[in-house]
């Protein structure tokens, strides 16, 4: 059971979080990190205080540059079958998944973007 052609969704979905594709030989096999999870797994690298959500060119860009470590979670998850998986061949990544990984997330080309003032809370 190992996972080829590992790859971020970039297509027109209506998941909100990161969308993964990848092979089992023959099998497609689609895995899903959500937009949740992936703002938690940033912030506990950030450390910024204040939460301010991802967006999907965000975190897909966070899914590219970290597809080595995000493939070796999914891989992880996928191969423990189908009584960890409810929905094998589909693998949801939870943030516990994350943190029992050990992976840690690359930043580096992660741009935040000023929000208007209409997006921040009034006291």
């Amino acid at each position: 059971m190992s996972l080829t052609q590992f790859c971020v969704d970039d297509g027109q979905h209506s998941m909100d979080g990161l969308r993964l594709l990848a092979r089992d030989g023959n099998e497609r096999v689609e895995a899903f990190i959500g937009r949740k999870v992936m703002d938690v797994w940033a912030e506990s690298v950030e450390h910024r205080g204040g939460h301010q959500s991802l967006f999907r060119d965000q975190y897909n860009a966070l899914g590219r540059l970290n597809l080595a470590a995000i493939e070796r979670i999914v891989s992880a998850k996928y191969q423990r079958g189908a009584a960890f998986n409810r929905q094998h061949p589909y693998v949801e990544v939870l943030f516990s998944d994350i943190t029992d990984s050990g992976e840690t997330l690359n930043l580096s080309g992660l741009v935040r973007e000023t929000l208007p003032p209409a997006f921040h809370r009034l006291s």
